[in-house]
């Protein structure tokens, strides 16, 4: 499995009703190979996110998927939602993938 890990810095006149909307919207992709979807805002008690208060994790059965996935409209459409309402575009968003239960890179 892969576990597909993104943070987001939003930008400051973002609100949370627009960013929990593309949130919905990533909830809403059914493509091959996603297993398990999760977002939301931090809450950690460290407070160590250093502005990356949003953020959302999709577990993928393995690399093909998130490759599919990546290419599909459906998720550049969320990208590009998302990518938009980052502080600083790209530069507001983090990636991560994670291979997670003995999968191999």
């Amino acid at each position: 499995m892969i576990r597909h890990i993104v943070l987001m810095k939003a930008r400051p006149e973002v609100s949370e009703a627009h960013i929990a909307a593309i949130f919905a919207d990533l909830h809403g992709l059914k493509l091959p190979g996603i297993l398990a979807i999760h977002s939301g805002r931090s809450h950690s008690p460290e407070r160590i996110e250093r502005g990356y208060l949003h953020g959302f994790t999709v577990d993928f059965a393995d690399w093909d998927a998130l490759a599919a996935y990546q290419a599909h409209p459906d998720h550049r459409r969320v990208g590009a939602a998302l990518v938009a309402a980052a502080q600083g575009g790209l530069d507001g968003i983090l990636v991560f993938d994670l291979p997670v239960a003995g999968t191999g890179p």
